[in-house]
């Protein structure tokens, strides 16, 4: 997993694509957001927000 993040962190480095890192961390906020939400309580209160 940390190789894929130093990959991606040298690819953007060196072709300069930047504007993939706010894609990037949303989509994984996002993400993590949505599979802790899966199994627990407040479920439905974040399932409102989408």
């Amino acid at each position: 997993m940390l190789s894929v993040l130093k990959d991606l962190a040298r690819y953007m480095s060196v072709r300069k694509k930047w504007w993939l890192f706010p894609i990037i961390a949303m989509l994984v906020l996002i993400g993590g957001l949505l599979v802790l939400a899966k199994g627990s309580a407040v479920a439905p209160f974040i399932y409102t927000v989408f």
